[in-house]
């Protein structure tokens, strides 16, 4: 599969970063499923003149078994899969890697990818204060290093990374926040997969999957939307059938009280205001916790935050544009007992799409796919760049013959 076109941008910031003469500090983040290992591996693991050290973090794993993990993948890297004896501490552990970095041949590059880095920093483990150290003063020195910090908390990187206030400060070099794909991107992407589709039915697969790269891989080709729809959510084993919490718990470390917000903010279709979300979810979540939690919801791509104009109540407002989580909560979340212990017969999804609920909904979920395109759309449409794009309503006289809009 070539993912090279379709992220085409992605792919140029790593190509430019591996041709650069200097050493080079990237930061990669994205929500769990978009591709971001898959970009990287994909990238350099197959590229000659290059080392790829690739080490993955374990959610929930103590500070012994992350170190376990990182030096199993240094003997198998640097030493031709010889065990290394295990240091106790990070120090210790990145002193390995400096030592087994500097044995390699000068003219070969050398990739350091840690994959989930945050699921590696535990608590007390002073892994950020040794990756400080660490490549101020030794990685940064050699040109020939390209680290890159991966993880699908986005607010953790930004927050540790990007905008660290310590010592690496202004070490970053390049970034990348790798998003779902596109409608143009899923397109090309499933035609690579051999799944060939009419728009109108890329639409409700993008209304359901919201461009995941991982949820379109998974799709058959041959099925038509409404059947590829059946067999992605409403089978026993369905693949986004269980997807719901797993993605909250591993992306925020307050998982239920962002699914708290999520669930409020999804009932209020034109967004719903900072101080009611607080008034609703309750005092834990008021003051500076309750805007980083809103922030990490943003940063992560599920909440959009916007300031409404012509509204009575000024400030803040926020809501819910992940495709996927719109169609879990209305339509898997109210059967997903009876999914759990039997599947529905094929045609289900057929079905519900000519119940009213599926038209009210799928007005809705058409908006959040517009909101994600608007450039697409101002740029269609041949809009000044300084139109600001809005909603708007008409709702018609009493006795009027005029429907509304």
């Amino acid at each position: 599969m070539n993912t090279n076109i379709i992220r085409r941008e992605e792919y140029d910031i790593l190509n430019n970063m591996l041709k650069s003469e200097r050493s080079e500090f990237l930061a990669l983040y994205g929500r769990r499923r978009v591709g971001k290992t898959f970009l990287i591996r994909n990238c350099f693991s197959d590229k000659k003149d290059v080392i790829f050290f690739d080490v993955t973090g374990s959610k929930d794993a103590p500070m012994a078994e992350q170190i376990t993990n990182f030096t199993d993948c240094l003997g198998q890297i640097f030493y031709g899969g010889a065990r290394l004896a295990q240091e106790e501490n990070w120090n210790g552990t990145f002193k390995i890697l400096t030592e087994a970095m500097a044995r390699t041949d000068s003219n070969k590059k050398l990739i350091i990818f840690f994959d989930e880095f945050p699921w590696m920093v535990t608590k007390n483990s002073r892994l950020l204060q040794n990756l400080d150290y660490y490549w101020n003063q030794y990685w940064s020195k050699d040109k020939r290093v390209k680290l890159i910090i991966c993880g699908s908390s986005a607010a953790w990187v930004i927050n540790n990374i990007i905008n660290n206030k310590g010592g690496l400060h202004n070490r970053m070099t390049r970034q990348i926040h790798l998003e779902p794909f596109d409608l143009i991107q899923m397109k090309h992407f499933l035609i690579s997969l051999g799944v060939k589709l009419e728009h109108q039915q890329l639409l409700q697969i993008y209304m359901v999957t919201g461009g995941i790269p991982y949820y379109l891989v998974n799709i058959q080709r041959g099925l038509s939307a409404a059947q590829i729809i059946d067999q992605l959510a409403f089978k026993r084993k369905a693949l986004l059938l269980n997807e719901f919490n797993i993605l909250f718990s591993s992306l925020f470390e307050h998982h239920e009280i962002c699914i708290d917000i999520i669930r409020l903010a999804a009932k209020h279709r034109y967004g719903i205001g900072q101080e009611e979300i607080f008034n609703h979810i309750g005092k834990k979540i008021k003051g500076k916790k309750g805007i980083k939690i809103l922030q990490s919801l943003e940063d992560a791509g599920f909440i959009m935050s916007f300031k409404p104009h012509f509204h009575k109540r000024r400030g803040i407002y926020y809501r819910v544009i992940d495709e996927y989580t719109l169609f879990y909560l209305d339509w898997i979340e109210p059967i997903k007992d009876t999914l759990l212990n039997k599947s529905f017969e094929d045609g289900y999804w057929q079905i519900q799409q000519k119940l009213p609920n599926w038209q009210s909904w799928s007005g809705y979920a058409f908006e959040a796919v517009c909101y994600k395109h608007l450039k697409q759309i101002k740029r269609a449409l041949k809009l000044s760049p300084i139109d600001v794009p809005n909603t708007w309503r008409y709702v018609p006289r009493k006795y009027s013959k005029d429907r509304g809009a």
